[in-house]
């Protein structure tokens, strides 16, 4: 399956989505979302495939079950290859906000969480996380990830990775704003770098936080 950018449409459809989340605006334009936006993520993914694993497009629908906001539909598109939640994965989108790409661990569960504060509280582990991330920052990468307010019970509030103590997820991701590349065959050449840099991230969540036997919440 050949990629050639996405579609003409692709951020038009996402701008009138902010503005009209319903139904009827969905189903006037699902072709756009099909042809312009979903099949060239679909592409995108077949063609990173050999390299990266195989990969999956998350559905457009919102879970607005325990949501105050019942907007029904996502506002980007998104496909993600991952060895398993929480253990580390590629992730790409597209949405008003333009192209992003990130990996790491993006959620744990509470296994998954305990493993990852033991391997940062140790100098060794937890002193290569921090040379990948400084690695990454440098290549402008923004760390991401839910941070607890205070230190975790139990952790000593001046440790000296306090900062990566405190998140419940970690992952890395970079933005490129709407352009013509974006509507190009070089969209791919971002993201494949870009997941290619994430190599080292993602090894370490998957040899340190690794696989979850407990359900997320």
């Amino acid at each position: 399956m050949e990629f050639k950018g996405f579609g003409e449409y692709a951020i038009d459809f996402y701008d009138g989505l902010v503005v009209d989340n319903t139904k009827a605006y969905w189903e006037d334009h699902k072709q756009t979302y099909l042809d312009d936006v979903r099949a060239p993520m679909e592409a995108l993914l077949a063609v990173l495939e050999p390299e990266f694993g195989r990969g999956k497009v998350f559905r457009p629908y919102r879970d607005v079950r325990f949501s105050k906001d019942k907007r029904p539909y996502k506002d980007h598109c998104g496909g993600v290859v991952e060895l398993g939640r929480g253990g580390g994965g590629y992730y790409v989108q597209v949405g008003t906000e333009g192209l992003m790409v990130a990996g790491g661990s993006f959620a744990m569960a509470s296994d998954q969480l305990a493993r990852y504060r033991e391997s940062v509280a140790d100098d060794r582990r937890g002193g290569e996380l921090v040379k990948i991330i400084a690695k990454l920052a440098r290549k402008g990468w923004e760390i991401r990830g839910e941070q607890l307010k205070r230190p975790p019970r139990g952790v000593d509030p001046d440790h000296p990775r306090l900062d990566l103590l405190r998140r419940k997820a970690i992952y890395a991701a970079k933005v490129w704003e709407p352009d013509d590349t974006l509507h190009e065959p070089g969209c791919l050449d971002r993201v494949r770098q870009g997941w290619r840099e994430l190599i080292a991230l993602n090894e370490w969540c998957a040899d340190h936080v690794g696989l979850t036997e407990k359900g997320f919440r």
